[in-house]
């Protein structure tokens, strides 16, 4: 029973770096890359659609995006949907396709992105001490019940903070590799 406590604790902190890692794909850097679109919704025919269902996106280039809609149709309601996603990237539209050309960063602009994916960090550090915070919680509720013993809570609590300490370490692991990428020129 008391075993279900860690596995439940490696499972909740692996979420929670899942959801790091995937915050930080929308976190733009110098490189332009086709997962800052990911939640972009066009008004396709009355339906909001993601915008990987009504056109192809590749980035051909490290600076640049190409969005190329399967109806031309859709070409001025993608443009707008990308307006106003406030992405700070002007579209342009040839009335073929749509290119996202993404301008380098400025050096004060690379450090606000770098902090901003510091906070992401330690939010996401937080995160992970909350679930220690729970695991341990239920374990004292297991001792009181009886259900484990003073050895076993101590050696449970121990692997609890051993997960905590991997879940951090790695937390920090992925945040330096995305601040050395943003400040990459």
């Amino acid at each position: 029973m008391s075993g279900d406590i860690v596995v439940e604790l490696k499972g909740r902190i692996d979420k929670s770096l899942e959801d790091l890692k995937r915050e930080l794909t929308k976190v733009r850097t110098g490189r332009a890359s086709t997962a800052i679109l990911d939640n972009i919704r066009v008004d396709y025919y009355g339906t909001p659609t993601p915008l990987s269902g009504v056109a192809s996106v590749s980035a051909p280039e490290p600076r640049l995006i190409i969005i190329k809609p399967w109806e031309k149709t859709v070409l001025k309601e993608i443009e707008k949907a990308l307006r106003e996603a406030n992405l700070g990237i002007n579209p342009m539209n040839d009335g073929e396709m749509i290119r996202l050309p993404f301008p380098p960063l400025t050096e004060e602009r690379r450090k606000d992105i770098a902090k901003q994916v510091k906070t992401k960090g330690e939010d996401h550090k937080v995160a992970i001490r909350n679930i220690r915070r729970d695991a341990n919680e239920a374990l004292k509720v297991q001792l009181k019940d009886k259900k484990i013993t003073e050895d076993d809570h101590k050696r449970i609590s121990e692997k609890v903070q051993k997960e905590t300490d991997g879940g951090v370490a790695q937390v920090d692991e992925i945040i330096k590799k995305k601040e050395k990428e943003v400040m990459e020129v």
